[in-house]
């Protein structure tokens, strides 16, 4: 029960007050052998998450998309055009051009949710901040860790 109350701090300390109440009760939280530390974080078999040694988490795209009914986590998503929907999807990193909407959140290094018609389809790191996106034109936004393609999950374009 400690370890649940741990991730919930966590996420509300990184996506913002109240996201963790979108988090469900009965999760499988597994534990590191050698420090006794949250490694990894499933429900019903799926992965939501995983935490990293700085103290940050790896989201998942399905874990994402739970946590998207909070108006708080919204806040550190982005929004693309569709132009840039069907490379993203494939993990191709998405450049400031097609950036649509950018949560005022977003920070270098941070784990940022990839929105396309309000359906996360890919998750990634963060390479500027909400500022710099919204001001430049080109360059790499966000790099791409894990996107539907390689979850094996279809989306219509």
């Amino acid at each position: 029960m400690e370890h649940f109350v741990k991730l919930q701090h966590s996420l509300d300390a990184l996506f913002g007050s109240g996201s963790s109440k979108y988090l469900p009760k009965n999760i499988d939280i597994i534990l590191s052998r050698k420090t006794g530390r949250i490694r990894t974080v499933s429900h019903n078999g799926k992965l939501f998450c995983t935490l990293r040694i700085d103290g940050s988490l790896a989201i998942s795209i399905h874990f994402a998309q739970i946590l998207l009914q909070s108006k708080t986590f919204r806040e550190n998503c982005i929004e693309i055009n569709k132009d840039a929907a069907p490379f993203v999807q494939e993990g191709r990193s998405v450049f400031c051009k097609h950036v649509v909407w950018c949560g005022k959140n977003v920070r270098v290094a941070a784990d940022t949710p990839i929105l396309f018609e309000n359906r996360v389809i890919a998750v990634g790191r963060a390479i500027l901040s909400s500022e710099m996106i919204s001001d430049f034109k080109r360059g790499v936004a966000i790099k791409v860790r894990d996107s539907l393609k390689s979850r094996k999950e279809e989306l219509v374009v």
